[in-house]
């Protein structure tokens, strides 16, 4: 809501992005205050619109509104204002029982010698009662290659002693590195949201950037989107995206097909697989087509190489070789598919062939198959979806073995997996799709941490528990960042002559309420959302010394004093 006309105030909380978690780590409801967008003109400009403008509006995709500081001298007066609500030995309110508000935290531009760029107050409670504030302000510098401009550990040390009268101090440390990050790939930037991390927290800092000692609390944060070209099991993804396109099919009652390859066709391609199998009839057979296990053998060479524990599977039945045919050459089309099934029926109806199949496979077309074997089959009519659910259910029976396959490979992992939820058959197509979409993307993390890391089991086998409840409660989210309590050593290699992300030092004295803190931190990126977009104040200072190797950071320094109410 507005405030006087120039002062917006949101309420944020609950699954709301907390715009001031870099720098408060309260968990509760607060308010935000931020110089108003709104006004009358612009409501005016709204209703005399053209029809053809509204329209307009409503298809083309909005931007998302740069949020607006406010200057640092009404800040101050908002929060002096909201101070003074607060205060029960106000008695000029006249309201007998105070409620206790929300944090408040404002917007600010930076105008001021210090830079400031948020200010916040936020209520000490007894009880239901409020005994005092806490008054934070934090202010940026940068960014700046220049570390001469870098505070000595001491000093800010003494600072805050005098601030808040106190004698004795402690300090605590934090450290992110990123250990592995997007890279270029063909000289372009990779859009991805991929990033493997590590946040590592440590007491009794000695002097500002240290590198953390051995023995500090460390957290594997992982944030990975599959389908990267470059990941040894993309060739896994792109027959997950095939099994995607008929599920969507299935669902909308339009498939996008490929575009037809020039080489043999898929018809013509499943006609030599059944001659074949016809040439070497034998019940319990298991065929094996050479070119196809060279194709397996070459993806998981890729991946025996990353120290990945994952065999080509050689137990592929006639169905799952049949998915490998339709999908090696890529069903161009409807009729193709149809084509391609009625070559299948019609070889077991004529007891050309008797295929062995998996115990328990449930596809429609294994049904079949063991309806061939009494020499009496239902009749089948391959029109409507029937074809498209016959090959994603063929497709999905034989991706969740391949996944399957792997896990159990990790000692203990597999008797995880094969707790009925991401193999289970009981729930509609659609549904068992999505899970095998989860599945790979659990395949794609413990990939990047053995190949990229060099984890082994006893590293991969917590972080698969904590993927697999995630995935077991929550849909699929390639955004999510999953977070493994390790041991720093594990992988310090990859940080100890690195650069931090970011780097901070939090001075603290007394205890319970009366704790204040002093945070001083250097970031690589912006602490402030509200500040790249504002050229004066404190992002207009960017001096690299010339060197254009030098990282550049933003410095950041939030301090808190107490204003007591009894």
């Amino acid at each position: 809501f507005f405030w006087q006309t120039d002062v917006e105030i949101s309420l944020v909380g609950g699954s709301c992005k907390n715009p001031v978690e870099k720098f408060w780590n309260g968990s509760s409801a607060m308010y935000i205050l931020q110089r108003a967008t709104h006004n009358e003109e612009s409501d005016s400009m709204e209703e005399s619109r053209t029809d053809d403008a509204v329209y307009a509006s409503e298809v083309l995709p909005k931007e998302t509104p740069v949020a607006l500081a406010l200057s640092v001298g009404r800040a101050k007066q908002l929060i002096s204002l909201y101070t003074m609500v607060q205060n029960p030995n106000v008695s000029s309110l006249g309201v007998s029982e105070l409620p206790v508000l929300p944090p408040l935290w404002a917007r600010c531009d930076g105008s001021d010698p210090q830079h400031t760029c948020w200010i916040g107050a936020e209520p000490l409670k007894a009880g239901n009662k409020v005994t005092g504030l806490n008054i934070y302000t934090v202010s940026c510098d940068g960014p700046t290659a220049d570390k001469t401009r870098f505070p000595n550990l001491e000093e800010l040390k003494m600072e805050h002693k005098i601030r808040h009268h106190s004698s004795v101090v402690t300090t605590k440390g934090f450290a992110r590195y990123e250990l592995i990050a997007a890279a270029a790939i063909e000289d372009t930037i990779a859009e991805s949201g991929s990033n493997i991390y590590v946040d590592i927290t440590w007491n009794g800092v000695e002097k500002i950037l240290e590198t953390p000692p051995v023995i500090s609390a460390a957290t594997l944060n992982i944030a990975l989107e599959s389908g990267d070209p470059r990941s040894p099991v993309f060739q896994l993804y792109r027959e997950l995206q095939l099994l995607l396109a008929l599920a969507e099919g299935l669902k909308s009652g339009v498939t996008e097909w490929p575009e037809p390859s020039e080489s043999e066709s898929a018809p013509k391609l499943v006609q030599e697989f059944l001659t074949d199998l016809k040439k070497k009839l034998d019940g319990d057979y298991i065929y094996e087509d050479k070119n196809e296990t060279e194709v397996c053998a070459i993806s998981y060479q890729l991946l025996c190489h990353f120290a990945f524990i994952l065999t080509a599977r050689g137990d592929l039945d006639f169905t799952e070789q049949l998915w490998c045919k339709m999908k090696s050459k890529c069903v161009s089309s409807y009729q193709e598919l149809i084509d391609c099934f009625t070559l299948v029926i019609k070889s077991l109806e004529r007891g050309e062939i008797q295929p062995w199949i998996h115990q328990g496979s449930s596809s429609f077309l294994s049904q079949l198959i063991q309806q061939s074997y009494h020499g009496k089959m239902e009749d089948v009519s391959l029109s409507d979806i029937t074809p498209i659910q016959m090959l994603l259910e063929v497709g999905l029976e034989k991706m969740k073995k391949d996944y399957v396959s792997f896990f159990i490979g990790e000692p203990d992992t597999g008797s995880l997996l094969l707790q009925d939820y991401f193999i289970s058959t009981s729930v509609e197509l659609q549904e068992q799709v999505h899970r095998v979409q989860k599945l790979h993307h659990m395949l794609e993390i413990m990939v990047s941490c053995t190949g990229l890391l060099q984890f082994r089991h006893e590293n991969l086998f917590p972080l698969t528990q904590i993927c697999m409840k995630y995935y077991k409660e929550n849909p699929l989210d390639e955004k999510h960042v999953f977070q493994l309590p390790i041991r720093p050593a594990l992988v310090k290699k990859f940080y100890q002559n690195d650069n931090p992300e970011v780097w901070r030092v939090e001075i603290s004295s007394g205890h319970g309420q009366k704790e204040v803190k002093t945070t001083w931190q250097v970031s690589t990126t912006a602490p402030v959302e509200h500040g790249t977009s504002n050229s004066s104040g404190f992002l207009s200072d960017s001096t690299v010394n010339g060197s254009s190797e030098e990282r550049l950071y933003f410095i950041t320094m939030t301090q808190c004093s107490q204003v007591q109410f009894t």
